[in-house]
C-alpha cells in the first residue's frame, strides 16, 4: 500500500507528529535552524497554522489546558498557540550545551518522555558530526521534574508503548535496532532491555508508533517506507512513501485509523527534490489498523 501527501508543507526535518483527539488536529515540528517551527493542521477544515521558534524544537505534547510542552534545543518549555510565546520551564542539560532534544511523546499515563542527542545541525542548517553518545532519554513527571532513564545514546528515536502498557519501545538510530524494555506503568520505570526488531536494507529506524493489535510502525529514514513489526518483531506490513526520508508517524482521525507520516527535505540535492517534489510533506494512509489515542500531558 502507498501513502499520499495531504499537506505539502516541505519541512526540512518534519518530526514529532502527534494527534490531539480532543481538538481533532495534528501537531508536528520542523526541527532545524535557521527556521525551526511548530505546525498544526486540521484534517476536517484544512486549516494549517505554523509558528516560528527561537531555537530548534525536537518534540511536543499537548497539555491539559491546550498549551504545549516543548522539548527544544536548550530545555523544556511551555508554548501558548494563542500568543505564540515560548516560555522556558527548565534546562535539564545545561551541563551538556552540545546536545539538543529529539524524539518524544506522552506515555499512556500522561507523563512526557523525550530524548536528546549531540546537536547535528549548525546555525545555517548544515550538518555537524555526531561523534559521541551524549544523549539521554528523560521522563517528565506531572510536577515537571525531569528524570534520566536511558543514557549513552547517540540518536534517541522510536519512542512508543505497547497496547497493554507493559513494554516501552526505543531506538538508538545508529544501531539499526528497535529495542524493548519492560515498562512499569505506575512508576514509569524500565528494565530488561533487549533487541526487538531489525530491518536489513530498509533504511534506519526513526520515529515509531503502535496500533491496538500490538504492532509497532517504524518510519525508515532513507528507506521510503513505514514498516509494521508484529509483537514478535517480524515484518508483516510495509507502507510505501514516495520520498526517501521518512521520519515519524501517528494514528489519527476520528476513528484513529489513519496513519499520518512526517518526512524531510534535509540534505536533498536539487535533482533529488525534482524527483521527490513533495518531500517534507505530511503523508497519510489507512492501513487497516487502528491506533491508540495519545494522552495529553497530565499535571
Amino acid at each position: 500500500m502507498k501513502a499520499e501527501c495531504v499537506v505539502d508543507c516541505r519541512c526540512v526535518l518534519g518530526e514529532g507528529i502527534i494527534w490531539d483527539a480532543e481538538s481533532g488536529v495534528l501537531w508536528w515540528v520542523d526541527i532545524p535552524l535557521p527556521k525551526p517551527r511548530i505546525h498544526c493542521w486540521n484534517p476536517q477544515t484544512g486549516e494549517h497554522r505554523s509558528w516560528d521558534m527561537p531555537e530548534m524544537v525536537g518534540s511536543i505534547a499537548v497539555r491539559e489546558n491546550g498549551t504545549l510542552l516543548v522539548a527544544s534545543h536548550y530545555g523544556l518549555n511551555s508554548f501558548d498557540p494563542q500568543t505564540g510565546a515560548l516560555t522556558r520551564l527548565s534546562e535539564p542539560e545545561k551541563h551538556l550545551p552540545q546536545n539538543r532534544a529529539n524524539d518524544g511523546k506522552c506515555d499512556p499515563q500522561g507523563r512526557f518522555w523525550f530524548g536528546t542527542m549531540q546537536n547535528n545541525v549548525a546555525p545555517d542548517g548544515s550538518d555537524l558530526p555526531i561523534d559521541q553518545n551524549s544523549g539521554v532519554l528523560y521522563r517528565v513527571e506531572s510536577d515537571l521534574s525531569v528524570h534520566p532513564v536511558v543514557t549513552d545514546v547517540a540518536i534517541s528515536n522510536s519512542l512508543c508503548w505497547s497496547t497493554d502498557e507493559r513494554t516501552l519501545y526505543f531506538s538508538d538510530t545508529v544501531s539499526g535496532w528497535i529495542e524493548a524494555f519492560d515498562f512499569e506503568p505506575q512508576a514509569g520505570t524500565v528494565s530488561n532491555r533487549r533487541q526487538f526488531a531489525y530491518a536489513e536494507g530498509q533504511g534506519y529506524p526513526d520515529g515509531a508508533t503502535t496500533d491496538d493489535a500490538g504492532g509497532v510502525w517504524s518510519c525508515r529514514w532513507e528507506g521510503s517506507c513505514v514498516i509494521r513489526f508484529d509483537a514478535s518483531g517480524k515484518i508483516d506490513c510495509v507502507v510505501e512513501v514516495p520520498v526517501e526520508r521518512v521520519t515519524c508517524a501517528v494514528f489519527g482521525g476520528p476513528n484513529l485509523d489513519t496513519l499520518y507520516i512526517t518526512t524531510s527535505t534535509q540534505n536533498m540535492t536539487p535533482e533529488e527534490f525534482e524527483a521527490e517534489p513533495q518531500s517534507g510533506g505530511i503523508y497519510a494512509v489507512q492501513p487497516g489498523f487502528r491506533g491508540v489515542a495519545t494522552p495529553r500531558f497530565r499535571e
